[in-house]
């Protein structure tokens, strides 16, 4: 029976780290404000607004260099890229293709995903779909964002602005029949679309007319439609549901209690639904990991920085029992579990 077996991990991050006292020299904000409601210390966001050079694919590129050296492979050995991001360098083609050239790899299939926070657990499901078929032996899996272009940092936009932050993490999913090693468990994936306002990016869709508004009357398009939306409080109760129930749904389906479980990753949303999570299963603090302090919400990117570092802090062993989960704009949620 083919099995899917992390083989190697990477994340990237730039350099410019940017602090809630930061933040609060351009809006008015502070780092109470920010930390009370988000857990969050600091971000990081690429140095120059309009770079051109450290895009999306340029942060999941490096990413994967670190994932292909830590599992002693070449981009000649990958057989498929799956990329989840909501902030493409273009808005067609996606980054994939971008990523198969920066790499080298040969004219292989790259498929994009746009779950926004729940793309990571979308792609590396359609990933170990793909190996357990047979279909596919090494397969690269991104996430990676670049929001710092596309925020309002004004006193409007401060809700949503502080968040966010800029970053890449990948993995390396290959096939194996080896009984001695680990394997994806259960993944599950679901979504609600009617709740699609709640949070949302209305630029540059087709939905409102953007190119006649825009030639027309750009003058009377507002910051609310062209920079991202959250219904803040909405988003977090429907968060603080979904995430149990797609937790328990994964465990369930793999005959595995909260107790079996090594270490809990979650989408790095919000430290206070992380928290609320893990006290409704009675998580101890070291079956839990959360990075959002330093790195922010980097939507489809938090969960393979956080599963890298976990791994990187010896967090998690080979063997170990870990759990993924994500909860984000569609409204879109699921999980993944697995042994390492």
């Amino acid at each position: 029976m083919i099995k899917s077996i992390i083989k190697g991990m990477g994340f990237h991050v730039p350099d410019h780290v940017v602090t809630n006292d930061d933040l609060a020299q351009r809006m008015n904000t502070n780092d109470e404000w920010i930390t009370e409601r988000t857990g969050i210390k600091e971000r990081r966001h690429r140095a120059n607004r309009n770079d051109s050079e450290e895009t999306t694919a340029y942060l999941g590129f490096k990413a994967s260099e670190k994932a292909l050296e830590n599992a002693g492979l070449t981009a000649k050995d990958i057989d498929y890229i799956i990329f989840a991001t909501l902030s493409p360098d273009y808005y067609f083609p996606g980054c994939g293709v971008l990523l198969q050239d920066m790499l080298g790899c040969g004219t292989i299939g790259a498929l994009d995903v746009r779950n926004q926070c729940s793309g990571f657990i979308y792609a590396m499901s359609v990933a170990n779909a793909f190996i357990k078929s047979g279909t596919y032996k090494n397969i690269l899996v991104v996430g990676a964002e670049v929001h710092s272009f596309g925020l309002d940092f004004s006193d409007e936009g401060r809700g949503v602005s502080v968040i966010f932050g800029d970053g890449a993490g990948a993995m390396i999913l290959s096939a194996t029949i080896d009984d001695n090693v680990g394997d994806v468990l259960a993944v599950n994936m679901h979504s609600e679309g009617k709740f699609a306002d709640e949070l949302c990016t209305q630029f540059p869709g087709s939905k409102y007319g953007w190119s006649d508004r825009m030639r027309k009357e750009p003058e009377n398009v507002t910051n609310k439609e062209v920079y991202p939306i959250m219904n803040g409080n909405f988003v977090f109760k429907n968060a603080v549901t979904r995430f149990p129930e797609t937790m328990q749904e994964a465990l369930d389906k793999a005959g595995k209690t909260i107790e079996d479980l090594d270490l809990f990753i979650p989408h790095q949303a919000n430290l206070r639904i992380a928290q609320f999570v893990q006290q409704k299963f009675g998580l101890p603090d070291d079956k839990i990991h959360n990075n959002i302090q330093k790195y922010g919400n980097t939507t489809a990117a938090s969960i393979p920085i956080a599963l890298c570092e976990a791994i990187e802090l010896g967090k998690i062993k080979r063997g170990d029992l870990v759990l993924l989960s994500a909860f984000g704009s569609g409204f879109t949620w699921g999980s993944v579990l697995f042994e390492y």
